[in-house]
């Protein structure tokens, strides 16, 4: 069994397991028996399983970013692939929104909801834009890794990178010492990938023990109108995309990104599945390390499609909710907020609702209306992940191919073949 098949069924049984231990907890006095399984061994294995994938991050990003911008070379090059990828990051996330809230208007998903069971919630205050553009370059690159903060590594590595290339004898020998260890942290993301099955089943295990599916119930419309506008996004936006910049099957691109977007499904984070979306992106696709030492990363941290398409749908749900209209204007003001947003607020612990918390202060609704879909966010959060890893991805292959830097052979054969089995050859 290959194994993204071993990572599916591992999903499949963790739902099913998850659903029958809520479903009795609910109909029998099984509930400390049924917690103590949840809280000691799921949630302990899941966690151990997050804790190794978030720990291979920083030195992933660092190590490989910094080999990627030293084979770069001329620094003109680096400046239209930044250029290139932000673009591309900027707009889809714009045309995701935008097709949130069209299809959001012609469902009317907020219609006679009951806004007096508004659960409670407390917005955490966004940082300034000024902020954030500052804080993108590092004063302690040591403090940057140790925070996780994803743009001041990112920056910290190219101008290492840079700097090694033009240190001579010296700038070469320490490139050697790079590569060798990026190939060491490469390994160890292909162990991990192994154990995946078992991390993925204690997580989903653990998650629709306590969720089951009645918050989807009580808000079945808005829950299904956001369900529709990510498969439309991923389905037709994104292979559109791809299939116009690069003239390869974009069904192709889904079928070798399979590994991510089931990582990404699972663990519900963008940065906790980058050690194997820059493998899958590498391995799979055919990327050069060049482009995904830097598209990756930067994508997990800025591009938010996913999350830009819950904004949306949650700002015409809310303002349905409480009989608010939105015109035109505040509409456009969505559409720019949200896309800025994406940048503005990368790195910062809840940013999917610190974000909507921006979007509705904008337009002048009800911040508190955000109590009204908490119940479910937790489930759309590992959907909208997906779109934004195959979003990752998208972008990295279009990138690579605009600068001949796309191994399409690799690209058309290795979805063919399990490149992860023990079988296959160190590389």
């Amino acid at each position: 069994m290959q194994l993204s098949s071993k990572i599916l069924l591992g999903m499949a049984l963790g739902i099913v397991v998850g659903l029958i231990l809520n479903m009795i907890s609910d109909v029998s006095d099984s509930g400390p028996l049924t917690a103590w399984v949840v809280e000691y061994i799921f949630d302990v294995v899941g966690r151990i399983f997050i804790a190794s994938l978030k720990l291979l991050v920083v030195p992933l990003v660092f190590v490989s970013l910094v080999c990627g911008s030293a084979a770069m070379g001329e620094n003109v090059k680096m400046g239209r692939i930044a250029f290139k990828t932000l673009a591309l990051y900027l707009f889809t996330t714009a045309v995701a929104i935008t097709i949130a809230l069209t299809l959001a208007n012609i469902i009317n998903p907020g219609i006679g909801i009951d806004t007096t069971a508004t659960a409670s919630y407390v917005a955490a205050t966004p940082p300034a834009f000024k902020d954030v553009l500052i804080g993108i370059f590092p004063t302690n690159p040591i403090q940057a890794m140790s925070d996780g903060n994803m743009l001041q590594i990112i920056v910290f590595a190219i101008l290492v990178g840079v700097a090694i290339t033009q240190a001579g004898a010296a700038g070469k020998s320490t490139l050697d010492g790079f590569q060798a260890f990026n190939d060491v942290i490469m390994r160890m993301v292909t162990i991990l990938m192994h154990l995946a099955p078992f991390g993925v089943f204690c997580l989903l295990a653990k998650l629709f023990t306590e969720e089951g599916f009645t918050a989807i119930f009580n808000l079945a419309l808005y829950f299904m109108t956001v369900t529709l506008v990510l498969l439309i996004h991923a389905g037709v936006v994104y292979t559109s995309i791809f299939s116009f910049f690069t003239r390869l099957n974009p069904l192709t691109l889904i079928k070798n990104m399979r590994p991510a977007m089931l990582f990404a499904f699972s663990t519900s984070s963008s940065n906790a599945t980058m050690p194997i979306t820059m493998n899958v992106v590498e391995k799979r696709v055919g990327v050069d390390n060049s482009i995904a030492s830097f598209t990756v990363p930067l994508g997990a941290t800025i591009n938010m499609d996913g999350t830009a398409i819950m904004q949306g749908v949650a700002t015409v749900f809310i303002a349905q909710a409480y009989g608010l209209d939105l015109g035109l204007t505040e509409y456009l003001a969505v559409i720019a907020t949200a896309t800025l947003a994406s940048v503005g607020t990368a790195g910062v612990p809840g940013v999917g609702l610190i974000m909507l918390s921006m979007v509705l202060q904008q337009v002048g609704l009800p911040v508190e209306g955000i109590g009204l879909i908490i119940g479910v966010d937790r489930l759309l959060d590992m959907m909208r992940t997906v779109v934004n890893v195959t979003g990752d991805g998208m972008v990295t292959t279009v990138v690579a191919k605009s600068e001949g830097l796309l191994d399409e052979e690799i690209f058309n054969e290795v979805s063919d073949r399990d490149e992860y089995s023990s079988a296959q050859p160190n590389s």
